[in-house]
């Protein structure tokens, strides 16, 4: 068997690179591959096995297992041995493998003869790309020495992986960034785009693993990481930073001074790597053990890793940011997530917005709703499989991707956006219409906004107000609390925008999953229901009177409405309403002007608020239903959970007799009521809920053209009847009655 020398493992690696440089198809090309693993490892069986879906592996080469097994056999994740190493991506070495926990044996390879076993995974930076394997007769443990050098063989046939080199003619194997691929993921904010890839970060491609000189990369990896930390160095010493962004980089100089990690890439150069694929060996390989750890905060640590890494290659190979490529026209950006501020800049000439991560109460999201641009988030795999300039679909409404799409499919959507353009030219007729039903009853829709630049839709959508101005989006997007003035100055020009119409702005709504930049991170298992909203207001009350000022200023003499987040019982209504009232007192006395009339209201988004005494619904001014909250904690359904977000209907018959029950506490004291949520901009929704009683409702701009319309197409009284007479026939949800309604309806 061959001794594990430097120089031999980079011969090796010489002799692997020649391999795959000879023209030919890609069968040929893994044939030749695993003929020169086993003979190099002096083993009877080298096999690689490449993931042909996300759950499934199967076997595309062999040297050693009987042929026709190649491309017949295949196993899911986590299935055998093979199966355990892409789970985990962790090696697996066994002396004696029918004995080990989960072997399965596979008889039509004919490798019952064969007693050891070691396997590693192929992957790329956490993509999996599948499965390395060496067998022999000999029962027997393999060397430390020989693992490291399949781990680097497989570092190599990830790379040419990426590259395409072999897997696109591997029968029934798919080209990477060539063919069309369907991503589904969830929906962060609604709508359809058609237009081009925009990666936020461009993804670094090595196209040379395989290093001739050991000492030029050694420099050029000391050189690199000499400049990396008098990046981070110089970021620390920036006098702007608070105390947690401080923590923050401090993480990041720990990764980038530690002599460990340039010592592991250091051997792995010597063992033949280039400088950059020596970076991602060791990226991947702390990810696959940093994974497995229980400790959330050490798996955070897999961001602080990946961003040093990702910058450390820029350095090495100049790509990545700033590399002159121009933004494509229609361009859908593409990120594994983005903040606030990062989304602002790019603004409103993005088509979509794509993510790896991000949820639906994101910061992204907010922006994206905000800016009226689809969104779809948990796509996976989709910083792998595009690039910049690919055609792209961006199916908000389904949550799903279409990247590369066939032609008549492009067709299709953009057919589909060519509709929705013109529709919303015919509801741009009904503009300075009421939304007033052929029974009579009119209901009033507003917008939501949380920005500047929504207010012009007030105009163009026709909106009788604001029914939502989300106020944290100017806290997010900045790195320190704004200050009193330039919060008042912004709120000003909101309420000089709607010329008149009622804006109610609901006071700060943090925590959760909107962490501002500057406030500590609270460590809680359950975010949603913990210090968040109000109940942050409430226990720091100067930040909540900063910005009741600001409002109060803001409003010059004007009406000024202001709501409470997440108001759960009567007394933190009365506690955060005092607030207010001291706020107008004492700028009373300061001589400041005060606002011509003062309305003050809560949001009620948990269940306990709809059954608070009849004093509650006295005092408040108006109740605002929270519906996207309510919702969640009504089905106890976490909403950023995509197992179970939509596994529950607005229309359930359960939901719509707790909306009734609202309508009638509101009722009994003539408190305004108005449902807020992206359930309101749904036409079947709004049209129950009109029905129901709810005279107010709002929503994102785009919706109020569709709903007006509808809303007076029919008459609310049959409406009601329809849902009651789904009621009594024991429907679950009255959806269908309503649909079947709607269908004998004219346009």
């Amino acid at each position: 068997m061959l001794e594990r020398t430097e120089s031999e493992s980079r011969k090796l690696l010489r002799r692997l690179r020649d391999t795959l440089a000879i023209p030919g198809k890609g069968q040929d090309r893994l044939d030749s591959i695993t003929h020169l693993i086993a003979d190099s490892m002096g083993s009877e069986v080298c096999s690689i096995y490449l993931f042909r879906d996300p759950e499934t592996l199967e076997l595309c080469a062999s040297e050693g297992l009987k042929p026709e097994s190649v491309h017949q056999t295949r196993m899911k994740i986590g299935e055998g041995l093979v199966g355990r190493v892409a789970k985990t991506g962790l090696p697996v070495n066994a002396a004696n493998a029918p004995s080990e926990n989960g072997f399965r044996y596979m008889p039509e390879t004919g490798e019952e003869i064969y007693s050891s076993f070691l396997g590693v995974p192929i992957q790329r930076v956490g993509e999996k790309l599948g499965v390395l394997v060496v067998q022999s007769k000999t029962a027997r443990q393999f060397s430390e020495d020989e693992i490291y050098a399949l781990e680097v063989v497989a570092m190599v046939l990830a790379e040419m992986t990426e590259l395409g080199l072999f897997v696109g003619d591997v029968d029934g194997m798919r080209t990477l960034h060539k063919q069309p691929v369907m991503i589904r993921g969830g929906t962060g904010q609604e709508g359809a785009a058609v237009g081009r890839v925009w990666l936020h970060e461009a993804r670094v491609v090595i196209t040379n693993p395989v290093a001739d000189d050991p000492l030029t990369e050694i420099d050029r990896i000391r050189a690199a990481v000499g400049q990396l930390r008098v990046s981070v160095d110089d970021l620390l010493a920036a006098e702007s930073l608070h105390k947690e962004q401080k923590q923050v980089l401090e993480a990041y100089r720990m990764f980038a001074h530690s002599r460990g990690w340039l010592k592991r890439m250091e051997d792995d150069i010597a063992r033949g790597l280039s400088a950059e694929a020596a970076v991602e060996k060791e990226q991947s390989a702390t990810r696959a053990r940093l994974e497995q750890v229980p400790d959330a905060y050490l798996r955070e640590r897999l961001h602080d890793l990946d961003d040093l890494s990702n910058r450390l290659l820029r350095i090495l190979t100049g790509q990545g940011k700033n590399t002159g490529a121009e933004m494509p026209e229609n361009p859908v950006l593409i990120a594994r997530n983005i903040g606030p501020a990062e989304l602002l800049e790019y603004g409103r000439k993005l088509k979509g917005v794509v993510l790896e991560e991000g949820s639906v109460g994101s910061h992204a999201a907010i922006v994206a709703r905000a800016l009226a641009i689809p969104l779809v988030i948990h796509a996976n795999r989709i910083l792998t499989e595009a690039l910049n300039g690919d055609p792209i679909i961006v199916d908000g409404d389904q949550g799903i991707v279409h990247l590369r799409p066939e032609e008549t499919l492009a067709r299709a959507f953009r057919d589909k956006i060519a509709m929705q353009a013109a529709a919303q030219q015919r509801y741009a007729n009904l503009r300075d219409l009421s939304a007033t039903s052929k029974c009579g009853t009119t209901t009033h829709l507003m917008m939501n906004a949380g920005l500047m630049t929504d207010l012009p839709s007030l105009e163009s959508s026709g909106a009788e107000g604001v029914g939502l101005f989300r106020t944290e989006l100017q806290f997010l997007i900045h790195n320190k609390m704004p200050k009193r003035a330039e919060l008042a100055a912004l709120y000003a020009r909101v309420i000089d925008a709607a010329k008149g119409r009622r804006v109610a702005f609901r006071t700060l709504d943090i925590g959760s999953d909107k962490v501002l930049p500057y406030m500590k991170p609270q460590d809680e298992p359950n975010p949603a229901m913990g210090w968040r909203a109000i109940r942050v207001g409430l226990d720091k009350p100067g930040m909540l009177r900063m910005q009741l000022q600001a409002l109060i200023r803001a409003s010059k003499g004007r009406p000024l409405t202001v709501m409470f987040p997440l108001i759960t019982e009567y007394r933190e209504f009365v506690a955060a309403r005092d607030v207010i009232m001291a706020e107008l007192d004492r700028e009373t006395a300061m001589g400041h002007p005060m606002p011509a009339k003062v309305e003050v209201g809560a949001m009620l988004e948990t269940p306990s608020l709809a059954y608070a005494p009849k004093a509650f619904f006295e005092l408040t001014d108006f109740v605002s239903i929270g519906g996207n909250d309510l919702k969640q904690f009504f089905f106890a359904a976490d909403r950023e959970n995509e197992r179970v977000r939509r596994r529950y209907d607005t229309l359930n018959v359960s939901f719509l007799r707790f909306i009734d029950h609202i309508v009638a506490r509101c009722a009994e004291t003539n408190t305004p009521l108005s449902f807020c949520g992206e359930d309101a901009g749904r036409p079947v929704e709004a049209l129950a809920f009109a029905a129901r009683g709810l005279r107010t409702l709002s929503m994102r701009p785009a919706s109020i053209g569709p709903i007006k319309s509808l809303l007076r197409h029919v008459d609310l009284t049959e409406v009601n009847a329809v849902i009651n007479r789904a009621v009594l026939d024991g429907a679950q949800s009255v959806r269908a009655a309503l649909m079947d309604f709607l269908s004998t309806k004219p346009e």
